[in-house]
Formats: structure tokens, sequence, C-alpha cells
């Protein structure tokens, strides 16, 4: 059933192995109203193309079930900000392709961590990161499917961990009205930003809305954080577990800026999916 009250489309990021469509069947049996997927192995460079039964078993699975809205994220090998030109012109043809993939499964959003510099410093690997941008958007002309920049948690020479250096992707992009942002909780209270009280919760989108714009805002990527506050470091633990802990999750799920916005869990888990059950039946108990 698809959901019947105002609020978030609560979901998690879910496996594809077996097929996409599999997928579908896996968050619709825990009864998630959106869930996020790779569109191939995030492990491998190239993988096969759908064929059209896989296809249409995606759409046909995806119009009898719960679940509203797909999202994809991209692979953890693509570096759109590396100054290797290899790796980045490889990067760039691997994300078109993941592009074409979500064109052909109509999903709208594809969350990506902008890239890392690698040593060549902020400002040059943001200026890549734009020049990348354009490059997919210029090969998927006309395309639906936004891409999606995913806050960071700054780990390493990862970067997009501050809103000035999202927006700087954006303002240095040609395509910065079709660019789209996904925002982690971990991501966001390790590198820096504060959701645990009202206050700093307020700031911290406040600072965002004067950065970027609120309406940028497509996606959350729901997840506790296993190291403190300002850590840099990627982490991730179940709702309330972590450093976070419940009310800045509590104030998430009841703000009406955010109302009907795609949350998916990326909290470990299980075959079972146990994990995930718990997870959302907390998450779905905050809502007043």
């Amino acid at each position: 059933m698809k959901k019947d009250k105002k609020g978030p489309l609560l979901g998690a990021h879910m496996s594809i192995a077996g097929g996409v469509a599999k997928a579908i069947e896996a968050g619709s049996s825990i009864g998630c109203n959106a869930i996020q997927i790779f569109t191939k192995s995030s492990r491998q460079w190239v993988s096969n193309q759908y064929s059209s039964e896989e296809v249409a078993e995606f759409k046909r699975l995806k119009k009898a079930s719960s679940i509203e809205t797909v999202i994809a994220h991209d692979s953890y090998l693509l570096n759109l900000g590396s100054p290797n030109p290899a790796l980045r012109k490889k990067s760039v043809g691997a994300f078109i392709d993941e592009m074409e993939r979500c064109e052909i499964l109509e999903i709208p959003y594809l969350v990506a961590h902008p890239g890392s510099h690698t040593g060549s410093g902020e400002e040059a690997g943001i200026k890549t990161i734009a020049n990348s941008l354009d490059e997919i958007y210029t090969a998927c002309k006309g395309f639906r499917t936004r891409i999606t920049l995913e806050i960071t948690a700054g780990q390493g020479s990862n970067l997009g961990y501050k809103f000035q250096q999202i927006r700087a992707m954006m303002d240095s992009s040609q395509f910065s009205d079709q660019l789209r942002v996904c925002f982690d909780t971990e991501h966001a209270f390790a590198a820096g930003y504060d959701l645990r009280t009202a206050e700093g919760y307020e700031k911290t989108f406040n600072d965002f809305d004067r950065e970027i714009g609120l309406k940028k805002i497509v996606a959350f990527h729901l997840n506790d954080s296993k190291k403190e506050f300002g850590s840099r470091v990627d982490r991730h633990e179940h709702i309330g577990k972590g450093f976070i802990g419940e009310e800045a999750f509590k104030m998430l799920m009841n703000d009406p800026r955010f109302s009907d916005t795609v949350m998916c869990l990326e909290t470990p888990k299980g075959p079972e999916l146990s994990e995930d059950v718990e997870n959302l039946k907390l998450l779905r108990s905050f809502i007043k």
C-alpha cells in the first residue's frame, strides 16, 4: 500500500543482488515508502546493461508496491574530483552510465559523493568536480534524472563537508539549476553541524538555507553516528544508538519543511532486514 498519511517517505538502502527488481521486493516486504539502490555493483566499474524484461519487472513491481519513490547512489569507486586525468575520465564515463540506468528505470535522483581532491587542494578539487558535472550533464542532455550532491563527513580529502563547498560546486557548474542535495545526518554531524538541540538544528538548516536553499534538498540519509561530534569520520550507527541521539530525528520527522521528502536509512543491517524494521518503526513512532 502507498503511504496514507502526511510525513516523509521513509525507507532504506536495498540490495540489488539477484536483479534490480529484487530491491523493490525487499523494500516492499518491510513496508518502505521509498528505497535507495545502486544501479549496478558498487565494486565494479562495468556491469551488464539491463534487459527489457528486467526494466519491465522493476517498473511493474514498483507500481504494485508500497514504494512511491526510488533513488539511486553512485558507485564508491568514482571520483569526479580526481586530479588524475585517467581516473577522472573513467569516473565521468561510469557516472554517465549510471545516469543512463537511472533514466531507464525512471529514477529521479542519483545521489553522489561529490569527490576527493587527493592532494590537489580544495579549490582545485571543487573546480574539477564542477567540470565533471558539466561533462556529465552535457552528455545526458534532456535527462529527467538529477545529480544529487551528498553532504560528506569530510574524511580524508573528501569534499562537500561544508555547505559553502556544495555552493561553490554549484556556482562553478553551468548546470547549477539542475543540481540537487542529499542531506546525510551522520555526515553533517561529523562535519560539525550539530543537530542534537533545537537551537543547533535550526541553526544548521538556517545556514543551509542561506548558503544553498532548502528547496535543493530532495533526499535525506538517516544515520546516527558512531563517532563524536565534529570527528570528520564517516561511521553510521542505528537511530538513537549513537552520538546524535533521538531528539534530532524527532525534530526531522516532524519538520514541515521536509514533509514528503525521501528519507532512507544507511544503517548496518543483516540479510533479514530486522535492523531496518526496528529503525523504521522507531522513526515512525516519532511522527506526531
